[in-house]
């Protein structure tokens, strides 16, 4: 088992922002694959946001079924303050690029399920509106560490598209990223030193609702770097991601400190978004 750096510059921490939700409206509408949507945002309400990681996640909230406009919360001092009996539909995402100067949020929608963010998302048109809430904090993963290892399926290909980014010249990572078929690949822009594995459902996973066996078995079969300090991020549906991790941990000598494994969706559930650890 690894032990931990002492080295400061290599501490993870997290970071809160102020809790604040924001009601934006389509700029532009963009399908990046058959698989995944990017729309982009605008409004007067993003000009204090802000996205510190590239794994922050915010809440976003969908109009109800006749209405143009989300109803939004207010933020009270214990979280989020609904409307009496309006309760918006919200789901978990990434933001995947910001630029507060034009006031642009860009988010991608991975079209692989059914639901109200897919729906929403296949006939998304400039104009409409949604609401975000958040991030309410930030995990700070630091660029530095001699390699990186990021796994994920279609949910988490706009916070490893952001990461790839990020990271600086020189830097090694591997990312390993199981989607439905070819055509659901990106060109990922990057500096780094990049080993890309595509992993792809078999018709046997998607019919049976099986989902996740290509990915961690590209987990088992990839060689981690014997020399320097690495850090692992893994993001998708929990029961793969949780037995990433345990394989990780449990079996190649990862040091726990040194994973950030979430779960962006569960199957059989709705609206799961939570941190895997013991």
């Amino acid at each position: 088992m690894q032990e931990q750096s002492k080295r400061p510059d290599l501490a993870v921490h997290r970071v809160r922002h102020p809790l604040k939700f924001r009601l934006l409206q389509v700029k532009r509408v963009r399908a990046l694959t058959p698989h995944l949507i990017r729309v982009t945002f605008t409004g007067d309400d993003l000009h204090d946001f802000v996205s510190a990681s590239f794994d922050d996640h915010i809440k976003v909230f969908f109009p109800e079924p006749g209405a143009d406009q989300p109803a939004l919360p207010q933020a009270g001092p214990d979280g989020p303050v609904f409307p009496e009996g309006k309760r918006p539909t919200a789901r978990d995402f990434t933001p995947r690029r910001f630029d507060r100067d034009a006031r642009e949020l860009d988010i991608e929608f991975a079209m692989h399920d059914a639901g109200p963010a897919a729906t929403w998302a296949a006939q998304a048109k400039v104009g409409q509106y949604l609401g975000v809430g958040g991030p309410r904090g930030s995990l700070m993963i630091p660029t530095g560490f001699d390699w990186h290892l990021l796994i994920g399926d279609d949910t988490a290909l706009p916070a490893i598209a952001r990461r790839l980014e990020e990271l600086p010249a020189g830097t090694r990572v591997t990312a390993m990223i199981e989607v439905a078929d070819p055509s659901a690949r990106l060109e990922f822009t990057t500096q780094a030193g990049l080993h890309l594995v595509w992993c792809y459902r078999s018709q046997a996973d998607i019919h049976t609702g099986t989902r996740g066996e290509a990915l961690l078995q590209a987990v088992r079969d990839t060689s981690l770097p014997e020399n320097g300090e690495g850090y692992v991020w893994a993001a998708g549906e929990a029961a793969t991601i949780r037995a990433v991790r345990q394989h990780l941990c449990g079996e190649r000598g990862v040091d726990r400190a040194r994973i950030r494994a979430a779960s962006y969706w569960k199957q059989g559930a709705v609206a799961v978004h939570e941190t895997i650890d013991d």
